[in-house]
């Protein structure tokens, strides 16, 4: 090979090693670079982990404890890059890659829930809207769903016409739920909430309307012992009972007044006994007494009244006798026992001219029952005295001429109180005589706290046996024998201390 054919191959291998070395540099420069930062939507929290994808494809990596990512030596191009992760919704950004430049994105990532849709409004259905007598334990009951058939939590309140009190009720997919203790002849105003444990938003039904049955007139109140408690029940003739006081609560000895419409009644207040009035549905309690509690021998045995205009009730405190005004005000000593003995019941009559009382020893015996006037204090009659055993349930007739009380004929005497052979007497004031109205009872049973009825025709009172521990029941008897004798009907069983006004 000559000279010249040896440089021109030289120079030939050189320009191909130019050119090479020319287009690695021209290819270096057509790259860029992607970064970004991936944070949760609404908290701006960095999410690690997250899946960096770009279309057309390129390297795929991954965000660090930051948030944040990077892929280099991208061609340049139009990209999607593409974030996710689970519990979030993937999301998609566009970015333009340019030669020799840096592109940053930013992914706020939504939770996988949010196209999640709260639950449909619910929809009223029982009562109907408007209903009238609905009773007083009723099922409220409505439609709902949720069109991602989640899970849905009710919330039902109830709000009255009457007062601030507001029932409420849960439930979990069940589109119903029974409610009792209602209250009487009151408007309620009804609301369903809906809401799923995705969405914040709670679905509120309509407002719906419905009116409780009106009160029912019962006539009777009387009290009977549940669970070691004494609670007080009204009733009517067809035995349609109605629990007026809290099972946990010991209330006892009701006394109607019909000008008022109240019920007045003995109760625990700390370790005292005190007076308490309450509307006869049971509703509005209030404490009476506070100064003077209500005291005695035996507090089962202790009775107070109503004057008959209902503005004051009078009631014992061991040896003396108070009065005060049903608002708690005005109270005042009317009357006091001049030998100790304790007052442990009292009645006033119907024009308030005179008053019963019966007084005993500390163990409930050595008893005494007189009239008294009630203006003076001066002693009228002497009902019943000088005799043994137990006696009371003191009532006065409408004319003031009669005086009803029971009294243990048997004369017995017990550290217990235990009666053997209790029975029903009308006093006549006129002739000082009584009539024993008992003469039907039967053997080894008691009678006692008796009271008249309305039309005094016949004594409303308590029968049980003489053992001390069965069941107590009330019953009915006439005031005047007829062609069979006293006739004794049972009107209501497990019951005491009757009222009928």
């Amino acid at each position: 090979m000559n000279y010249n054919i040896k440089n021109i191959l030289v120079v030939c291998c050189l320009l191909i090693v130019a050119m090479g070395c020319s287009e690695d540099t021209i290819d270096n420069f057509d790259q860029g670079t992607l970064t970004g930062i991936v944070v949760a939507e609404g908290t701006n929290l960095a999410l690690e982990n997250v899946k960096i994808s770009t279309n057309p494809n390129t390297s795929t990596v991954f965000t660090n404890e930051d948030g944040e990512f990077i892929i280099e030596e991208i061609s340049v191009g139009q990209y999607s890059v593409q974030a996710e992760i689970d519990g979030f919704l993937t999301a998609f950004e566009a970015a333009e890659i340019q030669s020799g430049s840096t592109v940053n994105v930013v992914f706020e990532l939504d939770v996988e829930t949010a196209n999640n849709r709260p639950p449909n409004t619910p929809i009223l259905i029982n009562p109907t809207n408007n209903e009238n007598n609905v009773p007083l334990n009723t099922t409220l009951v409505w439609t709902g769903s949720d069109p991602d058939d989640d899970d849905i939590s009710y919330t039902v309140e109830l709000r009255n016409s009457f007062d601030d009190e507001i029932l409420s009720f849960s439930t979990v997919n069940d589109t119903m739920v029974n409610v009792s203790g209602l209250r009487f002849g009151l408007k309620y105003f009804w609301q369903v909430g809906a809401e799923d444990d995705i969405n914040d938003e709670i679905s509120q039904s309509e407002v719906g309307v419905f009116e409780t049955i009106p009160f029912p007139e019962n006539r009777y109140v009387f009290t009977r012992k549940i669970e070691g408690n004494n609670v007080i029940f009204s009733t009517d003739t067809d035995g349609n009972e109605l629990m007026l006081t809290s099972l946990t609560s010991n209330s006892f000895r009701p006394r109607q007044n019909n000008i008022d419409d109240k019920i007045a009644f003995l109760s625990n207040s700390g370790s005292e006994t005190h007076i308490f009035i309450m509307d006869k549905d049971g509703s509005n309690k209030t404490q009476i007494t506070s100064q003077v509690p209500v005291n005695g021998f035996k507090l089962d045995e202790v009775d107070f009244t109503w004057t008959q205009n209902g503005e004051r009730l009078i009631y014992p405190s061991f040896d003396r006798l108070f009065s005060i005004n049903i608002n708690g005000e005005g109270l005042q000593q009317v009357y006091e026992t001049t030998d100790g003995s304790f007052v442990t019941e009292v009645v006033i009559s119907e024009d308030e001219s005179i008053m019963a009382l019966k007084t005993n020893n500390i163990n409930g015996y050595d008893v005494s029952i007189f009239t008294i006037d009630t203006s003076t204090g001066t002693i009228l009659n002497n009902v019943l005295s000088g005799v043994d055993g137990a006696a009371g349930g003191l009532d006065i007739s409408v004319d003031n001429q009669s005086v009803l009380y029971w009294y243990d004929v048997s004369g017995f005497e017990s550290a217990n109180y235990r009666q053997l052979n209790s029975r029903i007497f009308l006093f006549d004031r006129n002739t000082n005589t009584a009539v024993d109205l008992s003469d039907d009872k039967i053997n080894g049973t008691n009678d006692y706290d008796c009271r008249f009825t309305p039309n005094e025709a016949q004594v409303i009172f308590t029968n049980t046996s003489n053992d001390g521990i069965s069941q107590k029941n009330i019953l009915i008897t006439d005031t005047e024998p007829n062609d069979v004798g006293f006739e004794r009907i049972l009107f209501i069983e497990n019951g005491k201390m009757i009222d009928f006004e």
